[in-house]
């Protein structure tokens, strides 16, 4: 069986409720803690600044993209 490059539907959620929840999350496929970097989204006059967070595992470098306020994945 071939492993998935990107994380599944199911991977996002669970580490998206750890990191929402107060805790770094671990990457589900290689068990090792995610590292943070706020992706910065400047209102740029549109009326609104997005929070974005990128969770990146530093092991198998595989990586998620959360909008925090929306809840979504990016």
């Amino acid at each position: 069986m071939i492993e998935q490059a990107q994380y599944t539907p199911a991977e996002l959620k669970q580490m998206r409720e750890v990191f929402v929840g107060g805790s770094m999350p671990e990457c589900p496929r290689c068990r090792v803690h995610m590292t943070e970097r706020p992706i910065g989204g400047g209102s740029f006059g549109l009326g609104y600044a997005r929070r974005r967070e990128w969770l990146i595992c530093p092991n198998c470098r595989r990586s998620a993209i959360y909008d925090i306020k929306r809840g979504t994945r990016n």
